[in-house]
């Protein structure tokens, strides 16, 4: 094979955005929500912090959102397994655009008022809470069992896009145009996404579906920790969150170690910048069947880079290592994506989709605290190189722990096997018979 065949087989695989019509309107949906959710999300501390003047307040706001984001992230995982998610979509939708008026309408106003923007973004938590799970859920259902991981790249592309320009278009509004501005931005987003959701298909339940309750949610909790192989995806993510995890030392790494303020962007968009580069190239993971071990070993490449990141004398080395470690999240992001939605029933998928959400809002509230306490006690870089490096140790323990994990192979996995049956039976089903 010659170099080029081998970098167009490198190249993302779009063919779930050319054959499904669905796939395509939430992709789409996705991209602007993730842009507009990224505006929002730079305006809110903003806000809190023109008005107050306190750093204690904007860090207040993510205690607020912390109930409403545990509660509300497992009831929405649970009616995602009840209602047609995509219903569920479009009003979670709604409600988002009605909150976007509202945070507008109190920044424009004469006197803003704290408070508002306090109880409106418990509110928003709870929305989005509800909201993810059955985004989640859905995906899978749009495209062919063989297509998953291609989807799951894709999807990871879109929000990474937002991720990166969200910010950067959030500060120029906030320093040009106002705060308000960046609230009419991401209602415009909201607007979209929610209209792109109604234009998709129902997505009705297959079987007979239960009503959300707290024994639904303790059987998807108990279906989760029974499957030793799922079990393993949701720690090593848990791993290296709470424990590699560096942004909240950015600000310091840049003004106290390497005295560069100015370049303080930098190291908050060096690991997006090479999740999309991997992202862009992730041709391949469509070939690749153990999964167990495409997780752990770029989990382990994720610790193993930031830990680097923490030892590099030159900011720009720091950066070329932080991107490198997106890119190593990128990939395990993907494979643990795949592993969920290839081999988790859908009669379960929102329940396990909660859970993940809860795995993935938690972990770096956590993360961030070790992180802080260790840089003070010790030093920045003993805190971003520590981390890393227990990151490494949390997930190769948990490879040798779990052996279901380690060993999960698609082709031969028996949930991977069950759901690829059911699936085909379903399309089967749903083919219309010839005429004789």
């Amino acid at each position: 094979m010659s170099w080029g065949e081998r970098l167009r087989s490198m190249r993302m695989d779009a063919s779930p955005l050319r054959e499904s019509r669905d796939f395509r309107l939430l992709f789409t949906a996705g991209s602007v929500f993730y842009l507009g959710s990224m505006v929002a999300y730079v305006a809110v501390p903003f806000a809190i912090y023109d008005l107050t003047g306190s750093n204690f307040m904007v860090g207040l706001v993510g205690l607020v959102e912390l109930v409403p984001l545990v509660v509300f992230g497992l009831y929405g995982g649970a009616l995602a397994d009840h209602v047609d998610r995509r219903r569920l979509l479009v009003a979670t939708g709604a409600a988002q655009v009605v909150l976007m008026v509202a945070f507008a309408l109190n920044a424009f106003a004469d006197r803003p008022r704290v408070w508002v923007i306090f109880v409106l973004a418990a509110v928003y938590a709870a929305v989005s809470s509800m909201q993810r799970p059955s985004r989640e859920a859905l995906e899978p259902r749009t495209v062919r069992h063989d297509q998953i991981a291609a989807a799951n790249a894709l999807s990871s592309f879109a929000m990474q896009l937002g991720v990166l320009l969200g910010p950067l278009l959030g500060g120029l509004l906030v320093a040009y145009a106002g705060v308000g501005w960046c609230f009419v931005v991401a209602l415009g987003g909201y607007v979209v996404a929610t209209l792109l959701y109604a234009a998709m298909r129902p997505y009705p339940h297959d079987g007979e579906t239960t009503p959300p309750s707290l024994q639904g949610i303790r059987d998807g909790v108990t279906y989760a920790l029974r499957r030793r192989d799922l079990l393993g995806t949701y720690v090593v993510d848990i791993a290296a969150m709470m424990l590699a995890i560096p942004v909240v030392l950015f600000p310091a790494l840049a003004h106290e170690v390497f005295e560069r303020p100015e370049l303080l962007g930098l190291l908050y968009s060096a690991e997006t910048v090479g999740a999309m580069v991997a992202t862009a190239l992730s041709g391949w993971v469509g070939r690749v069947h153990h999964h167990g071990r495409a997780i752990v070993v770029a989990a382990s490449l994720y610790g193993a880079f930031i830990a680097l990141a923490g030892l590099m004398p030159s900011f720009w080395l720091c950066c070329a290592f932080l991107a490198l470690s997106g890119a190593a999240d990128m990939v395990s992001g993907v494979f643990r994506a795949t592993v969920w939605n290839q081999t988790i029933p859908d009669t379960m998928r929102g329940r396990l989709a909660g859970i993940e959400m809860l795995s993935y809002s938690l972990g770096p509230m956590v993360g961030e605290t070790r992180a802080g306490f260790v840089a003070d006690a010790w030093s920045v870089r003993g805190a971003i190189v520590s981390g890393g490096a227990a990151c490494v140790g949390g997930v190769l323990l948990t490879a040798a722990a779990l052996r279901d994990f380690w060993s999960y192979d698609a082709r031969t996995d028996p949930a991977a096997v069950a759901e690829r049956a059911r699936r085909a039976a379903a399309a089967e089903q749903a083919r219309p018979t010839q005429p004789s």
